[in-house]
């Protein structure tokens, strides 16, 4: 499984745009994508759901039992 790290950084520079201009289109601070495209793990679900959004993503919380 791609890390969500890997898959927002591989899909930005897909369309061609730094991550200052892609934080501006997703309406999130620059910090946001740097902090997502380091591996942070201390995300904030609702601006991560901003970012994916671009992309035609939703990162959602899912039941234990659901995952195995």
């Amino acid at each position: 499984m791609k890390e969500l790290s890997d898959f927002v950084k591989e899909r930005r520079k897909e369309v061609n745009l730094t991550q200052e201009e892609f934080s501006e289109r997703a309406g999130v601070a620059l910090t946001v994508v740097r902090k997502i495209e380091q591996g942070k793990t201390n995300l904030n679900l609702e601006k991560v759901n901003q970012v994916l959004k671009m992309f035609g993503h939703k990162l959602v919380a899912v039941p234990l039992k659901e995952i195995g």
